[in-house]
């Protein structure tokens, strides 16, 4: 361990650091960032480094389970520390000698298992300092994703019929069970690109279920699509147009979009084929009239 996180907070390390507040833990990380914001030490080549630093030690000590690793791993350095303190020289050499002979019988050693316990809480630690990383990083990535998807939200509103904005003919709209690992962005890009150009992926996942709306680069490749992803055998996609054409049949036969639709593959089906059946049959009344 080469970092003290509390230390780097400005804080009091040991048991005094395990018993500080998140609060307290906070307010020092706000001092120390105003401090030592690179805005503010232009002239240091070392201040951008310094505060990832410091933005990285107030990460493991907000997040409770890295937190308490850290301590453990604090305390059996102390406790190291504290038994060798009160050790004299001459103690120290009966302990080596005894600990020689233990290791020699293949008895237990509390030195070596010290030790491992400090690489043990250490792997651990390292462990979770990335998996912080790694949600830091998809917070980040799921935080651009929202954006895309207001962005689709106001142009599919816009008044002049989408030409501004998203063709909704060549949108699909994806949907899942929450189960398993579920579907990214890329895993989606890869299914899809089979069948034409992916302009654009929005991902929104809820607790029990996740959606997605795909941009297809032609109407061609949305017909395509169609009925003809299930991702998945464990957990397949329901795959359908966000705006079903029907200007190239203006009066679809039930039996016909039955037929058509009975290739989607997803949990909600049923109830999803009655509404899409619904729509195209009051389109395709309107354009007769």
């Amino acid at each position: 361990m080469d970092v003290d996180h509390y230390n780097v907070l400005g804080l009091p390390s040991g048991e005094e650091g395990a018993n500080l507040t998140q609060k307290e833990i906070t307010k020092a990380y706000r001092e120390k960032a105003r401090d030592l914001h690179p805005d503010k030490r232009k002239d240091d080549p070392n201040a951008h480094e310094n505060f990832i630093k410091l933005k990285s030690s107030y990460e493991i000590l907000v997040d409770e389970k890295a937190r308490k690793l850290f301590d453990d791993l604090l305390r059996v350095k102390r406790e190291q520390q504290r038994r060798f303190a009160q050790q004299d020289s001459k103690r120290r050499k009966m302990m080596s000698d005894l600990e020689d002979r233990e290791r020699a019988s293949f008895a237990s050693d509390p030195a070596m298992k010290a030790k491992e316990e400090e690489v043990r809480i250490a792997r651990k630690l390292k462990e979770e300092i990335a998996r912080i990383r790694a949600m830091q990083a998809n917070k980040g990535a799921s935080m651009g994703t929202g954006s895309g998807q207001e962005k689709v939200g106001r142009e599919g509103n816009s008044g002049d019929g989408g030409h501004a904005g998203v063709d909704k003919e060549r949108v699909l709209k994806v949907s899942w069970e929450k189960i398993g690992e579920g579907y990214t962005a890329e895993k989606l890009r890869e299914l899809f690109s089979r069948f034409g150009e992916v302009e654009d992926i929005v991902v929104n996942s809820s607790k029990k279920k996740g959606s997605a709306l795909v941009v297809m680069a032609t109407k061609h490749a949305v017909d395509a699509a169609t009925g003809s992803v299930s991702g998945n055998l464990d957990n397949p996609l329901l795959v359908v147009p966000l705006k079903p054409s029907v200007a190239e049949f203006p009066a679809p036969k039930k039996e016909e979009q039955s037929d058509r639709l009975s290739n989607l593959v997803g949990a909600g089906y049923q109830a999803f084929e009655d509404a899409v059946l619904n729509k195209l049959t009051k389109a395709a009344e309107k354009q007769q009239k």
